[in-house]
């Protein structure tokens, strides 16, 4: 294999000696690093110079993501807005519905040349006559906020810069907004540019300078504050969250106080959202006491702990997501991976099941206290998004919009099955593949798996899978441990020192599809990325004699020092730190950067990073692809893919992605054969 320089740094962790010798990548601006990746950057072209199949799969990609993509629309008074791609625009175009014709508010494609500006958030005044949005840069997780009138679609001066994930809160009096950001860089040290959380208000006409701080902890650095009014205009809240720990904080006061927030939930010993409030009655979803969820009530004016009231106890589903419209609370439920909606009084009795005329997810609910109608959107591994209106007063259900495909999905199918885990756990998989395929054990399989920080992977549309399903692959979803499909006990069986078992998981998913003869050893290929592409690096390692390919999309590899990274610090409640000695032996032992051997042959991996991800850094995928270049056995073939111009994939522009999957496909199609 390849020989680079590697360098003699070697760290101490309680008494284990940890040689680190490609440390010298972490730093992307360095001469040497970048030579180094311009060098595997020619082989990656080099590898797909003879591949067969690239034309052919960009055609017909480019067919395939060439249809109408809908979102669920926002009423606004009595305006109606709704964001739509025509079909290959990179960008999602913001439009208000029309009696005769619908008007553009904003098209985030008209923002670059090349797609790579996306609006990543929008929130309307009360009046509907502004919109506030934030944009991100090729991928960037920092956001800039921007001021809108909607009626003559022309920017204000107003922006705001050193955002990140911030919610925008507009004053009752429509007179501004509330939001969220961090410090200016060179303010404070490089390490703190992403602590020190602060909410401020921004008055419409003024410069950021002079924006009005609302909150601020700086004693508790790491906390991050965002900020909401209340349904009734009466309350400020702030949501405070640790990191991405599923626990969080919640404090409140009166618009018009001048006083303190209120901590009325200040332990961290639940997670605790928001639904609704009856003055000063507060109504929250939670998992304290309820792994599968349920809704509690708290009186502001009575609120120890021995006050609270259940309202929606636990059900045997897990409760995903709360919304309150029309005076009731929506509650989509969580069975087996798919959502199923059902409708509560504020009494919290039963009203009703609302029939949903497909088995799929649902990924936003739209919808006021004060409205008697509400939008939600439905999708599956088949059906791209179709957009739901349901009228409370006649209690109809009607398709408001739906994409129509250029191929027929009929002639595919869905499975849901239960496979047993390493140690006897019963984990669902979705297999989705042609109705006709005969199970022969020859078929290339994608299994796709993620398993982590409370995320559940439910049915949703990808073109590019079709094409997969087209050449006769077979495309399985895992719903692993560390997920959130069956609540909150389901998560911690797959966090910190339980980790393992979402390697033990995945791997089980890959040994049943080979037992069931869906496909062998040397057609199986394992996807994931991010906290999905440390499972399939992790299974890599642990199993390398049970794939035929690896996908490994910006992964996290080095589990010793991802924490020393941009926000990597706020994984620490879900993964643990190497500076914990109690902690260190598991992250260790998993580690997929320091569990390469030396010598042994891995299956073919594809690593794709990209320069601007500034979640999980370049330098994991860096070093992941240096340390086996060096230790492999010489017959193992390693890809790293660098892309430009590209983050983590927040706002990634439809060529992109085309591009990512075309060249997913040669790779497959190369070494899968």
């Amino acid at each position: 294999m390849t020989v680079i320089r590697k360098s003699d740094v070697v760290e101490d962790f309680h008494g284990t000696k940890v040689a680190d010798p490609y440390r010298w990548l972490e730093d992307p601006n360095s001469l040497e690093a970048k030579e180094w990746a311009e060098g595997l950057g020619e082989a990656c072209d080099a590898y797909f110079e003879d591949t067969k199949t690239r034309e052919e799969d960009q055609a017909r990609l480019t067919e395939l993501w060439n249809y109408p993509k809908y979102f669920v629309p926002k009423r606004v008074k009595e305006e109606l807005f709704y964001q739509k791609n025509n079909g290959l625009q990179n960008q999602a175009v913001l439009y208000k519905k029309g009696t005769d014709q619908d008007s553009v508010v904003i098209d985030p494609n008209k923002l670059s040349d090349d797609g790579t500006v996306a609006m990543t958030n929008y929130s309307f005044s009360g009046d509907g006559k502004y919109i506030a949005y934030t944009t991100s840069t090729h991928g960037s997780d920092w956001q800039e906020i921007y001021v809108r009138e909607v009626n003559s679609s022309q920017d204000l001066n107003d922006h705001i810069k050193w955002a990140k994930f911030t919610p925008l809160t507009w004053a009752p009096d429509n007179s501004g907004f509330f939001y969220s950001r961090f410090p200016e860089p060179g303010s404070v040290s490089e390490e703190d540019e992403g602590n020190y959380s602060k909410v401020y208000f921004h008055a419409l006409g003024t410069s950021q300078e002079e924006d009005t701080l609302i909150y601020e902890q700086p004693d508790n650095k790491e906390l991050m504050f965002s900020p909401f009014i209340t349904h009734d205009d009466t309350y400020i809240c702030l949501d405070v969250r640790h990191g991405t720990a599923a626990e969080n904080r919640f404090y409140l006061k009166k618009l018009d106080s001048q006083g303190d927030f209120t901590r009325l939930l200040d332990d961290s010993d639940a997670q605790y959202t928001y639904i609704h409030n009856n003055g000063s009655q507060f109504y929250f979803k939670t998992n304290l006491d309820a792994p599968r969820g349920r809704i509690i009530s708290i009186d502001l004016e009575n609120s120890s702990r021995e006050n609270w009231q259940e309202v929606v106890p636990e059900h045997e589903d897990v409760m995903h997501g709360v919304k309150f419209v029309n005076g009731q609370f929506v509650i989509a439920f969580l069975h087996d991976a798919h959502h199923q909606i059902h409708v509560y009084h504020e009494d919290g009795s039963h009203d009703k099941k609302i029939n949903i005329p497909m088995i799929g997810a649902i990924t936003e609910i739209s919808g006021k206290h004060n409205q008697s109608e509400m939008f939600f959107d439905m999708t599956s591994y088949l059906s791209p998004t179709v957009v739901y209106r349901y009228d409370f007063t006649s209690n109809e259900l009607e398709v408001f919009t739906q994409s129509e495909l250029k191929v027929d999905t009929s002639q595919f199918e869905t499975r849901q099955i239960l496979y047993t885990s390493k140690d006897g756990t019963k984990v669902p998989m979705f297999i989705t593949l042609k109705k006709d395929l005969p199970l022969n054990g020859e078929n290339p399989v994608i299994l796709y798996g993620y398993g982590g920080f409370n995320v559940s992977l439910t049915p949703s549309f990808n073109p590019a899978i079709l094409r997969w399903l087209e050449k006769g692959g077979i495309y399985a979803v895992a719903n692993l441990r560390g997920g959130s499909e069956y609540g909150e006990q389901w998560h911690r069986a797959g966090m910190l020192e339980n980790k393992q078992n979402v390697f033990d998981d995945f791997i089980s998913a890959g040994e049943y599809l080979i037992e069931q003869n869906y496909t062998s050893k040397q057609k199986l290929s394992i996807m994931g990325g991010s906290n999905g592409g440390l499972l399939v690096a992790a299974c890599m390692v642990q199993r390398p004699d049970l794939y035929g390919a690896v996908v490994c999309r910006v992964p996290v590899i080095d589990m010793l020092r991802y924490h020393k990274f941009t926000i990597g610090r706020f994984w620490i409640p879900e993964y643990g730190s190497a500076d914990n000695p109690e902690q260190f032996p598991f992250l260790y032992k998993y580690s997929p950067l320091h569990n390469i051997k030396e010598g042994q042959k891995y299956p073919p991996v594809l690593i794709a990073t990209a320069e601007s991800d500034d979640r999980v850094v370049p330098a994991h995928a860096k070093k992941f692809a240096a340390t086996l270049l060096e230790k492999a056995h010489e017959d193992s073939t390693i890809v790293l893919r660098l892309e430009a111009k590209a983050g983590h994939g927040l706002g990634k522009p439809t060529s992109k992605l085309i591009d990512e999957w075309v060249d997913f496909y040669a790779f497959l199609d190369k070494e899968l054969g």
